[in-house]
């Protein structure tokens, strides 16, 4: 259930965020920010991270549905279990999805999250995709310490 709540939340919160963006801001506009380490500024993003494979974004909503039928079909399997991955999955398909909607219905992704002064242009499905990428990165190592820990004991 955790899974499927994140999941929602994040595509909700991500596709209300871009539709703001893109009736409320002109193309290339700045928001004034009250923090130097956050600026707000509409960039439309026809490629991948970092603004790479300008024109190929098609190709990644692609990409974003094997990859959520691979999720599901792991979770299915029982493969993902425990609330750390279910919220890393989540977190993970949440954004995918509300990226690849972009992708599919304007061809492009809506940016407009700038972090410091030399940081790239993200979106809140970015930010939910590398939340769900630390989680797993922290399951990991606490399944190693759990691991260690147990094959000390015997």
């Amino acid at each position: 259930m955790l899974f499927y709540l994140i999941a929602v939340f994040v595509l909700m919160l991500d596709q209300a965020t871009k539709w703001i963006v893109r009736t409320h801001m002109e193309l290339g506009e700045m928001l004034p920010s009250w923090t130097p380490h956050l600026r707000f500024v509409y960039y439309e993003n026809s490629g991948a991270a970092f603004s790479s494979f300008q024109g190929f974004g098609k190709y990644f909503a692609i990409v974003a549905v094997i990859f959520v039928a691979a999720i599901f079909y792991y979770r299915r399997q029982g493969k993902i279990r425990g609330p750390l991955l279910e919220a890393a999955s989540g977190f993970l398909v949440g954004g995918a999805i509300g990226n690849a909607i972009d992708r599919a219905l304007y061809h492009q992704v809506t940016d407009f999250l700038v972090f410091g002064n030399h940081g790239g242009i993200m979106n809140l499905a970015d930010l939910a995709i590398n939340a769900g990428g630390l989680l797993i990165l922290i399951y990991l190592l606490v399944d190693h310490f759990r691991h260690r820990a147990t094959r000390r004991l015997l």
